[in-house]
C-alpha cells in the first residue's frame, strides 16, 4: 500500500485509548515482512493486559527511532478522501504520522540505510502509559523523532500540562430550607471563580500559560442541596509549575480539594538545517521517554486545529512531505553520529 492507502486502513482501525490491541496487530502484521526483507526484526512490548507498544528495528545499531502513538480520542469515525485531504479519526493524531513513517522506513532501506528503528506506543492520549514502560526498557537509541501535527514543521517547543480534579463536599437538604444543607456546588463555583482569577506566566518562546476548566459535575436534582460536585481543570505551562501550584492552593483553600492528576513539563528542543521551526501548545509522549530514546525532535504532517474534532483531516501534499522529511532526518542524524 502507498502512504494514503496505508492512512486510511490505519484510521479504519478504531483505537481509542484503551482499545488499541486491533492496530497493535495490524502493525505487527505490516512491520513483519518489512523488517524480514532487511534482516531487522519486530518487537511487541506488553504495557498492560491486551496493550502492546511495537518496535521494529533495522541494523546491528539503533541511531534513531521514529515514533508516535496508536491511540486516539472519542469517538471513532471511519476514513473518506477528496483530492486534498484524507479524513477520519486519527488523521492527523496520528494515523497519518504512523503511515509515513513507515513509508520513510521503506525509502531507507531501498537506499541500504539501516540503523533506526519504529516505535508505536499505546496511551498517549490518555497517560503515556506506552512512553512510560518504553523508557524503562530504551534500546540505546540516539535521537528519537516523535511525530505529532505540526504541518512538517520542527518545534522548537512544546507546552506541558498540569490537570487536576477539584473535588467539593457538602450536606444534602431540601433546597427550601437551604441554611439546612451545605451546597459542593456552591462551593465549587466559588472556587473555581478565584482559579480563573488567578494570573499566569508568559514565556518569551512558548508564550501564555492557560487555564480549562474541562468537565464540571455534581448534584443530585434541582430541589436537593448538593453534597457533592467536581471538576477537571488543565492548565498548559510554560515553565516551572511552582507558583501556578501555590496559587491554586490558596484559590480553593477551605472551598474544595485539590488532586493532582498528572504533570508534564514544559520543553525546550532543537532544530536541524533546512527543516522550518514552530512552536505549539500541546503535549506530547517526549516528557515520558524521560530523554531513554536519545535527543528528541517534534514533527508531522496535520495541523493539531483539526485534531480531535469532527472534521479531523491530513492533506495529502504535508503526507508526501513528510515521508521524504523522515528520511532526511534519519539520514542527516545518522550522518552526525558517523563522524
Amino acid at each position: 500500500m502507498d502512504v494514503f492507502e496505508l492512512t486510511r486502513a490505519l484510521i479504519d482501525i478504531e483505537s481509542v485509548t484503551n482499545n488499541e490491541e486491533r492496530i497493535t496487530q495490524y502493525l505487527h502484521h505490516v512491520l513483519t515482512p518489512l523488517a524480514a526483507s532487511a534482516g531487522g526484526s519486530v518487537e511487541m512490548i506488553e504495557v498492560e493486559p491486551r496493550r502492546q507498544n511495537v518496535f521494529a528495528r533495522f541494523g546491528e545499531s539503533l541511531t534513531v527511532t521514529l515514533s508516535t502513538h496508536m491511540d486516539t480520542v472519542p469517538p471513532f469515525f471511519s476514513s473518506r478522501e477528496d483530492d486534498e485531504f484524507i479524513w477520519g479519526r486519527g488523521a492527523c493524531d496520528t494515523k497519518g504520522i504512523i503511515a509515513a513513517m513507515i513509508a520513510a522506513a521503506r525509502g531507507l532501506l531501498e537506499s541500504d540505510i539501516r540503523d533506526f528503528g519504529l516505535l508505536f506506543v499505546v496511551g498517549e492520549e490518555r497517560n503515556s502509559a506506552g512512553a512510560y514502560r518504553a523508557a524503562k526498557s530504551p534500546r540505546g537509541s540516539r535521537y528519537i523523532i516523535n511525530g505529532e501535527p505540526t504541518e512538517n514543521r520542527l518545534a522548537l517547543g512544546s507546552k506541558g500540562s498540569l490537570r487536576y480534579e477539584l473535588v467539593a463536599a457538602g450536606r444534602m437538604a431540601h433546597s427550601a430550607y437551604p441554611e439546612l444543607g451545605d451546597s459542593a456546588i456552591h462551593k465549587l463555583i466559588d472556587a473555581l471563580a478565584e482559579i480563573r482569577r488567578i494570573p499566569l506566566p508568559v514565556d518569551e518562546l512558548l508564550g501564555p500559560s492557560t487555564l480549562n476548566i474541562g468537565t464540571l459535575s455534581g448534584g443530585r436534582a434541582p430541589n436537593v442541596i448538593a453534597d457533592e460536585a467536581k471538576a477537571d481543570i488543565m492548565v498548559r505551562l510554560v515553565g516551572d509549575s511552582a507558583a501556578t501550584k501555590e496559587a491554586l492552593a490558596r484559590a480553593v483553600a477551605g472551598r474544595a480539594e485539590l488532586r493532582e492528576v498528572i504533570e508534564i513539563p514544559a520543553l525546550r528542543l532543537n532544530a536541524l538545517d533546512g527543516i522550518p521551526t514552530t512552536v505549539v501548545a500541546f503535549t506530547t509522549d517526549i516528557p515520558a521517554f524521560g530523554g531513554a530514546w536519545g535527543e528528541p525532535f517534534l514533527i508531522g504532517p496535520g495541523s493539531i486545529h483539526v485534531a480531535h474534532t469532527l472534521e479531523e483531516r491530513v492533506p495529502k501534499t504535508q503526507l508526501l512531505e513528510a515521508v521524504d522529511i523522515y528520511q532526511r532526518m534519519v539520514r542527516q542524524l545518522c550522518n552526525r553520529e558517523s563522524k
